[in-house]
């Protein structure tokens, strides 16, 4: 399945965020979008999960079931619900209900099984990331949306959840911003430059 972008353009008043944005990407290429803060990254992630409206364009998909397609994400911030434990803010995102013993299982990946059934509220920036990325990716979807996913690891664990991304994907289209060229090249990523 190809995802094509046409003549995408959106502007807030007078400043030109996204110009004339033209792209095909391939379902089993990860793309990664590198551009200076400004330069429309999120906004264009935006659009693609129906969040924008962009002013001229369009969005279609060759190959498979057309557009919209089903996407996950994982935004610059993350997004969960403080209240509930990393289990519940896996499980709100997926299709059906799961076993605990099995959401435990394919959580325990990237994040201690002590943290599984704490308040998000009591963990650390870095365990909330892990969790935000765990509901991406483990949500069922055609795409995945990653806005800088990396933000708050350290090195180690961005070797690991990069390793978990890339093993646990299946066969989804992956686009994920960053400011980083080794990211990049650790993702095996085709690099996308916003003008």
């Amino acid at each position: 399945m190809k995802l094509c972008i046409e003549h995408l353009s959106k502007k807030y008043g007078e400043l030109q965020v996204l110009r004339d944005l033209s792209l095909t990407l391939e379902q089993d290429a990860c793309y990664c979008l590198m551009s200076p803060s400004g330069s429309g990254k999120t906004t264009f992630l935006r659009i693609l999960m129906g969040l924008e409206t962009a002013d001229s364009g369009r969005i279609f998909t060759q190959d498979g079931p057309g557009w919209p397609l089903r996407i996950s994400a994982v935004f610059q911030e993350d997004r969960l619900c403080p209240s509930f434990s990393p289990m519940e803010n896996v499980q709100m995102a997926l299709k059906e209900k799961w076993k605990e013993e099995k959401l435990a299982q394919a959580m325990t990946c990237l994040l201690p099984k002590e943290c599984l059934t704490r308040p998000v509220s009591t963990l650390s920036g870095g365990m909330k990331r892990r969790t935000a990325i765990l509901r991406a990716v483990l949500a069922p979807s055609h795409m995945l949306v990653m806005d800088e996913p990396f933000t708050g690891l350290d090195e180690a664990l961005k070797l690991e959840v990069i390793r978990y991304i890339l093993e646990n994907r299946r066969n989804r289209f992956l686009l994920i911003t960053t400011h980083q060229e080794e990211d990049v090249k650790l993702l095996g990523g085709v690099q996308i430059q916003l003008d």
